[in-house]
């Protein structure tokens, strides 16, 4: 499966350095049996980052999206809103269980606004910032993705 991976963060889109939650979900992505075919980072402004999923899912083929960043209570987190604009289809699912994952380890896991939804033949799953974070969502959800990306393509499963 093609894997395209977007960090939102004004911060290292502007400065550079280490970009710690992309290396997590690339990491994530090739445990899940992912081909990394594109990471970027792009500043948390909405119409960039409505441009780079529509170009990982409409241009480049991408299966499966990941995102970092973005998706808390602040005024510059517009992630969830982007996404939100670009997929056809929400599965509310995957972002309830990311935030129930994090419930164990942080007071403040209800503030994250994350989502995960269909573009066409691709999944977008909004991750928080923090790479420990991260982690811990993706631990809850690696299980499902390559089932939810089989339906998706339309291939046969068991249930």
């Amino acid at each position: 499966m093609r894997v395209a991976i977007l960090t939102v963060s004004t911060s290292r889109a502007a400065s550079g350095g280490p970009d710690k939650s992309g290396e997590r979900l690339e990491q994530f992505a090739r445990e899940i049996g992912g081909e990394i075919a594109a990471r970027e980072i792009v500043s948390d402004e909405r119409a960039l980052i409505e441009q780079r999923l529509c170009g990982f899912s409409d241009v480049d083929g991408c299966e499966l999206v990941l995102t970092t960043g973005g998706t808390g209570v602040a005024p510059r987190d517009h992630t969830p809103e982007a996404t939100r604009a670009v997929i056809e289809r929400e599965v509310p699912g995957i972002a309830e269980a990311m935030r129930e994952a994090s419930r164990a380890h942080t007071k403040h896991w209800m503030l994250s606004r994350g989502v995960a939804g269909i573009r066409g033949g691709t999944l977008i799953v909004n991750f928080p910032g923090n790479p420990r974070a991260i982690a811990q969502s993706a631990a809850a959800i690696a299980d499902a993705l390559p089932h939810a990306l089989a339906l998706i393509a339309g291939l046969p499963t068991e249930h």
